[in-house]
């Protein structure tokens, strides 16, 4: 079957113009001006923008905790980024025992009948050793270019700089990108300790006990450790702190190729949301900053200083005792409340992953900071370009995916937990006010939502297997 999508306003990381586009197996055949019609389905988009599906680059789906898992798994999550307009998520493997191999085989089995979009995977490195440095290029076999290292989680996800510094030689030989977690794991580790010994156990000592200076400074370590490493690519995750924009910027400027990216919780919300009675819900790794911090990464995003708006998306309920209804089912998952009298017990993670480009739009875009184009950029292209997704995945040009987009951007709603549809039971963004929502979103030129209608499925997601290391912006 033939689609045209027409009279839309279409909106590219660099261009915005109004153009048909025709659709054919799947894939975008033709941008042009009145495409013929005959014999196709016709979409009308008259008033509305066509943009890519977003390409979210930091997603936790079914990740086991003490005590719980995150809430959403690799169909819940799939679905609820679909309704927020993102077709494609990257999800990590957790390394488990066994070879790098088995790891990705038992993560793949795990995921591929659930998947309602299209997904690829990183991969975890949480020990080093001799094994490992060995199994590590063979990632690129499956089709995996990237990997993530910890300087926090003592003893238990934390690498040495040592080990970082091998990982990263090793993954640059072999054309796979390294993403770092940046932060003290020592000084976080002494800071808890007095923290509990002293009896302070509210949510906010989670982000009193994670201090930003250590985060600062783990940025530039890493960015050090790049250069040691002959100028090995690094992209650091989740950042959250002005300084951190600092950091970066001062590597980049001295010429060695490390990348960021932040999400949208560090734009909006600070320590004093952990200081509420319902805390916990704001709970996650690394914490929220100050009102300056939000304003800083607004700028780093604005200038280009940032390149990707992740999510790093995983939801925990806020009370796991009370079920909610799902797809017409009662669900109750332990949560945040494993946590009520001590903040080191509570999940760390949030979720995000439907929330990411409507709010970005209403408080991005249309409050001036950014220009459609660059919430583009940000959200599709730039992630799809440095995870060698590009140009199958986040553009509208001719051979790409039809993952589309429809948006309605004078769309008008009261967003929450009511409108959101990830499988937990609060929403960051309650009651605020959003203008501009996906309409309808395609999935390799499938319609899977269809406004409040869900047309997709378990199962028709695909993997991306990467062939391409990507790119270094």
């Amino acid at each position: 079957m033939t689609l045209i999508i027409k009279n839309g306003t279409c909106i590219t990381a660099a261009e915005t113009f109004t153009a048909d586009i025709r659709v054919e197996g799947g894939k975008i055949a033709l941008v042009g001006q009145n495409l013929d019609t005959e014999n196709a389905e016709v979409v009308d988009a008259s008033g509305k923008l066509v943009m890519p599906g977003g390409v979210d680059a930091h997603t936790h789906f079914d990740l086991p905790m003490p005590g719980t898992v995150s809430s959403d798994d690799h169909y819940t999550g799939h679905k609820a980024a679909a309704f927020g307009g993102t077709t494609t998520v990257m999800d990590f493997i957790p390394q488990g025992a066994g070879s790098m191999k088995q790891n990705v085989d038992a993560w793949q089995q795990k995921v591929s009948a659930k998947a309602a979009i299209d997904y690829t995977f990183h991969m975890n490195v949480t020990r080093f050793d001799d094994q490992v440095a060995a199994d590590l290029p063979g990632l690129a076999a499956d089709g995996i270019r990237s990997i993530k290292v910890f300087m926090a989680y003592n003893g238990r996800l934390r690498l040495s700089d040592g080990d970082i510094f091998q990982a990263l030689r090793i993954a640059k030989k072999a054309g796979i990108l390294t993403m770092l977690h940046a932060e003290n794991g020592d000084v976080i580790d002494l800071l808890v300790a007095e923290a509990l010994a002293a009896g302070n156990k509210t949510p906010e000592y989670h982000a009193l006990t994670r201090p930003a200076w250590g985060v600062v400074e783990a940025v530039l370590r890493g960015a050090a450790l790049s250069g040691q490493a002959d100028g090995a690519p690094l992209y650091v995750v989740h950042m959250n702190a002005a300084g951190e924009v600092d950091q970066l910027r001062y590597a980049r400027e001295h010429g060695l190729p490390v990348m960021g990216e932040t999400c949208p919780q560090y734009l909006f919300f600070t320590i004093d949301h952990l200081r509420r009675p319902d805390g916990a819900k704001w709970v996650c790794s690394p914490p929220m900053r100050t009102h300056e911090d939000n304003q800083a990464l607004w700028r780093g995003l604005t200038d280009g200083t940032l390149q990707v708006m992740g999510t790093d998306h995983c939801p925990f309920f806020f009370d796991g005792t009370k079920p909610i209804i799902y797809e017409g089912k009662p669900v109750a998952i332990p949560g945040k409340e494993l946590g009520a009298d001590d903040f080191t017990k509570i999940p760390n993670g949030l979720p995000g992953v439907g929330d990411r480009l409507p709010v970005l739009w209403t408080y991005g875009v249309r409050a001036g900071r950014l220009t459609p184009n660059q919430f583009v950029a940000m959200n599709a292209t730039n992630p799809a370009r440095i995870f060698g997704l590009y140009p199958q995945k986040g553009t509208l040009m001719p051979g790409a995916d039809a993952d589309l987009a429809i948006w309605d951007p004078e769309k008008r709603l009261i967003y929450g937990v009511g409108v959101a549809q990830h499988r937990t039971d609060y929403n960051l963004y309650e009651d605020w006010e959003l203008v501009g929502m996906p309409e309808k979103v395609f999935l390799r030129g499938q319609l899977i939502v269809d406004g409040q209608r869900w047309l997709g499925k378990a199962g028709q997601g695909q993997y991306l297997a990467r062939r391409s290391a990507g790119e270094v912006l």
